[in-house]
């Protein structure tokens, strides 16, 4: 288990160059407006997202937290207990997002975070997120 920070960045290019001499560690994957690292030290999947926002009032630098655990069955325990103590998930779902297939569950923490519970599960060129219609342990959001 490791977590999860993603940033949104204006230039990508120097984010990368920025986090692989902070953390002595190559992207693992790069794809256009897209790069990940698996951080040895600390425990760390460091995820960056290219965005085009120009207002520094308006422009927001954490794009969501997570944990990454290691089996689809954590993620479904984790969705259990936030359920169990009241807090509002998206329930588990297979999903594609971010070059990945993964399953994963989402909450909201009260000041606005986003959390994402999630194993990935494989490979794919696709970034936006999508549903691959499979969900288990509560209402797919």
């Amino acid at each position: 288990m490791r977590l999860q920070l993603a940033l949104n960045v204006r230039d990508l290019d120097a984010a990368v160059d920025f986090y692989t001499t902070m953390f002595d560690t190559a992207p693992a994957k790069r794809r256009p407006g897209y790069a990940n690292f698996a951080v040895e030290q600390p425990p760390l999947k460091l995820v960056l997202f290219e965005s085009d926002s120009h207002g520094d009032s308006d422009f927001h630098h954490l794009n969501h937290l997570g944990v990454e655990v290691d089996r689809p069955e954590d993620v479904a325990e984790a969705d259990a207990r936030l359920q169990g103590g009241e807090v509002a998930t998206t329930g588990v779902e297979d999903a594609v997002c971010c070059y990945a297939e993964k399953t994963e569950t989402w909450a909201m923490s009260p000041e606005g975070a986003r959390w994402e519970w999630y194993v990935k599960t494989g490979d794919t060129e696709q970034m936006e997120h999508g549903s691959l219609g499979a969900c288990s342990g509560g209402a797919c959001g």
